[in-house]
Order: C-alpha cells, then structure tokens, then sequence
C-alpha cells in the first residue's frame, strides 16, 4: 500500500553518450527525496549517420534495450511515477521524434525533449537540491556527450544559463582520430572548444558583481571519472561519498597532459577509468580544462547530482511539493513568457487581457466541452499572452511570426513539445485553422494536434472580446445549455454605456471555428 505522505518516483536522462535513471522516494511532509536505487548504461544514442544525421538503428535499439531495463526496474520498486527527458543527440537528429513516438509506443514511457537552456535549469535545480550555496554565486560545469551546460547560479536564480555543442563524445568523433592524440589534432580541440566556449564565459563574467569570485561545482560522468581517477592517485582509495570532493585546476592540467601520451588500452588500465569512459575521456579533460582556465577559477568541486536529481525538483515544484526554499523557481515558466513578452514589445495589457478571457472560458468548460488539464491550461496562457508578439516583425501574417519567435525563443520551465504547442495554438489565433497540410503542425501527433485545435479555437474567442485592445470588456461569464448544445456568453462591460458592438461583431466572426470544433451554438450577450 502506498502511503499518502510519500511517493516513489523514477526519472530517466537520455543522454548522447549513456541512459541514467534514479529511482527516489519523495517523503511529501519534508518535502525532500531519499535516493533508493541508481542505473546506467552507455548506449551512445549519439552515434548518428554520417550522411543523414539520423540515429542508427543500432543506437536505437541499445537505447530501447536500455530503456526498457529502466522501466522493469522502477516497476520492481513500485515506482509510481516514471518521467524521462531526451537531451543533445535526441533535440539534433532528424529524426529524434521519430524515436521519440517509438519509446512512448513499444514502452509507454513518455519522453520530455528539453532545450539546452532548459537542461542547464534543471541540473541547476539538482545541484541546489544536494548543495549548500551559503549565499555565494556558483559557476555549474555539466560536460556531457554532445553539450556542455555553464550556469551561473547563487540560491535563489539562475543568473546565466548556457549549452554549447561541446561534448566529450562529439568532439571525440568529430577532432580525435589519432592514438594516442598527436600534437596537432591536440591544439586544433583546444582551439575549437576556447572559440566555441568564449562567448558564453564573458556573458558569464558580465554578470557578476564586483568583487565576486564564484566557486566552481562540476557534474557529469566525465568529471566525475576524472575526479575518481585524482582520488585514488592521491588517496588510494575512492570517497565515499564522493560528494564535496575538490581537484585544483593544477592536478586536471597535470591529468591532460598524462592522457594524451596514452594509448586507449594504456587510459583502460588506470585505475577508476570505465572502457567506455577512456575512449572520450581526453576531449572530455581538455573541456573542462579550457573551461575552468578561461574562469580564472582554481578548484573544482563534485557533485553528484545533476539533470536527473533536478528533474525530480521539478517534478516536485509542478506538483506543488515544495513550498519554501526553492518557491522563486515555482513561478520560471510564468517569468519565461513576460520574459520573452518584453522582448518582442509585447503589449502586456492587452496580452493579459486575452489570457484571462481564455482562460476564464477554458475553466468553465472544463468537464463540459473538453478535459484538459492546468498544464494545458498553463500552454493556453502563455499563447493567449504571446499571441501578439509577431507584430514584432511585421503586422501582416503576424501569427505565423508569432510561431517563428515563439518556437525559438528561450523558455524556460518548458519541454520542446510544450513550446512548439504554445507556439502552434499561438499562430491560429486568426486566419486559417489547424491544418495537415502545414508542415510544424502536420508532423505532430495526434493528441498534439487535437491539443491545439481545441485551444486556438478557445483563444480565438479570448482575442475577439478584446477587438478594441482597450479592455471595453471588464469580465465573462458564460452557461452551456446541454439540451440545445448552445452556449450562453455574457459579457460584462467596463462601461455601463458600453454596448460593445464592435466585441460583439468580432465575436460573431471569430466564433465559427469554435462552433464547428465543440459542436454548440454560443449566444452573445452584453449585461448592462
């Protein structure tokens, strides 16, 4: 029987170079997790065709093999709940969707896609939940397979978030083809990897204030294996844990310049190095090397957690577990989108104005006309607030600008598919209906687009009741009358001298889509 104050909760990364999945148990009253069980397991999914970019079918198949391990493990610890998020390998593969839909169907396992943006919020969120900041600022280092996520962070926000496509695994395919490494190819990656890693560590610098020296905190399997390796060279034996273990940017200088004078089988007999881990493990060193030379900083410090850990906080802040300390970021995906409103001289007003129709609409039809839940509710928000924003670039089409800025701006708190939702229901707020034939909405699945019909078709309402743009509408109230499928709208004006014709007019225009989409009449009236 499953106690009401705790929940077992499964979270998997899928990463370019290996599959890791933590299995937690959340005790609710705290609230705080208790990690009961650890896999992993080097698939390299990354591994792409060389011609097409596509996942093998070889990858795909250890990935599945791997994934399906994970799941009957969580199923054997009673695990309730099983979230899972696809990173670097997965965003970039033409068809990663396509592996995607193919784990959701032969596994049922459902697969967040995040940004790179949103997976450096997220191994923040892991390190906060396993680290005491004590109000310092705190440069994150995650190197994984085909990215390397650099966060700058105290303990209350994320100050800076990057994710640049160098990984240890990438850059191993892509630079290292000699071993041991020659000299050349040696100073070619680090070149690379400083042009590729400048922008993002002076955007970093900038935003530190005077005077402040942060400490470095590092994650991944990568550091985690050079930092074993220093462990057992200086101690003679691994910590346990190795939580809080700090290396000096002097020994990691001294460990490069051991690697690269190594053969394969040479780095596989040094004791504390995976065979998986020696085959990337100099691409991986000469990161984070660059990286903490270009910091200026000295000491590295390990923390064992990171992308999966701050997937569960996230878990936890959705369903309204956490409360307290780490509240600020309870409220990311709502900053995001004001965020990205401010940026693209969204009129906030107005865009607010819109929402609160949508939404109001979306509540008083929930269990009548449809059965979306508060994260559809939250996408539908976000749209209604944004829907405006491609005026930026040009009032005509300014819907399908709305798509195209949405779609590639940097929200955070969202998967892939949420934001490629907003942006969708976004762009039918006016002209043409969802339809097949276009190509972003064509290629989703069906309940997405089922998703984005049903709330354009209710944002389309919330926009036509503000037509003026001058709040002539102060609030709505509506009834569904299920004997005649007809739906009372009342409207309640600002203006008592108001008749809104023009809200009405508009109104009656836009409503059609509705209409056909719910199968009901709606009945316009203004309460004087």
């Amino acid at each position: 029987m499953v106690s009401e104050q705790t929940c077992t909760l499964a979270a998997i990364d899928i990463g370019t170079n290996s599959i890791h999945m933590v299995i937690v148990e959340i005790d609710k009253t705290l609230p705080a997790f208790t990690i009961i069980s650890r896999e992993k397991d080097t698939v390299r999914l990354g591994e792409r065709d060389p011609k097409t970019g596509n996942l093998t079918k070889e990858a795909i198949a250890r990935s599945l093999a791997s994934l399906r391990r994970c799941k009957d493990l969580a199923i054997s610890l009673n695990a309730e709940h099983i979230i899972a998020a696809a990173t670097s390998a997965t965003r970039e593969a033409p068809n990663g969707l396509e592996f995607i839909w193919q784990v959701q169907e032969e596994l049922g396992i459902t697969i967040n896609l995040i940004s790179g943006y949103e997976e450096a919020r997220r191994i923040y969120l892991g390190v906060l939940s396993g680290m005491d900041f004590q109000e310092k600022p705190h440069v994150i280092i995650d190197i994984g397979g085909g990215s390397t996520e650099i966060i700058l962070a105290d303990l209350q926000e994320t100050r800076f978030l990057s994710s640049t496509k160098v990984g240890a695994v990438r850059l191993t395919n892509e630079f290292i083809t000699t071993d041991p490494v020659d000299e050349a190819e040696l100073t070619y990656l680090r070149a690379y990897i400083r042009g590729m890693l400048e922008r993002p560590i002076d955007q970093l610098k900038r935003k530190l204030k005077p005077g402040e020296i942060p400490q470095i905190v590092g994650t991944s399997g990568t550091i985690e294996t050079l930092v074993t390796i220093h462990a057992m060279e200086t101690l003679g034996e691994l910590p346990s844990p190795l939580q809080g273990y700090k290396m000096s940017r002097k020994d990691l200088k001294d460990m490069v310049k051991k690697f690269i004078y190594l053969t394969y089988e040479e780095r596989i007999n040094i004791s504390g190095m995976s065979e998986k881990r020696a085959e990337i493990i100099v691409a991986g060193a000469v990161i984070l090397l660059e990286a903490m030379t270009m910091l200026e900083l000295e000491t590295i410090t390990i923390c064992e957690r990171a992308l999966r850990e701050g997937m569960i906080v996230d878990w936890m802040l959705t369903n309204g577990l956490i409360e307290n300390r780490l509240s600020f970021q309870k409220e990311v995906c709502q900053r995001s989108v004001y965020k990205i409103a401010r940026k693209y001289q969204v009129d906030l007003d107005y865009g607010q104005r819109v929402a609160k129709f949508a939404v109001r609409l979306f509540d008083r039809l929930y269990g009548i006309l449809h059965h979306w839940g508060k994260r559809e509710r939250d996408l539908l928000w976000s749209a209604a607030i944004l829907h405006n924003c491609g005026i930026y670039i040009s009032h005509s089409s300014h819907h399908k600008h709305s798509y195209y800025l949405i779609r590639n701006a940097e929200f955070l708190g969202f998967t892939e598919m949420e934001i490629e939702t907003i942006a969708n229901i976004a762009r039918y707020h006016r002209k043409s209906t969802p339809k097949r034939k276009h190509e972003a909405y064509g290629k989703l699945p069906d309940n997405y687009r089922k998703q984005i019909k049903q709330l354009s078709a209710i944002l389309r309402i919330g926009v036509a009741l503000d037509r003026r743009q001058i709040g002539a509408i102060e609030d709505i109230d509506c009834k569904y009358d299920q004997e005649y499928k007809k739906l009372h709208l009342h409207l309640i004006p600002s203006n008592s001298k108001d008749n809104c014709a023009l809200e009405l007019w508009n109104l009656d225009y836009k409503k059609v889509v509705f209409e056909e989409l719910y199968g009901v009449k709606i009945v316009a009236t203004v309460r004087i």
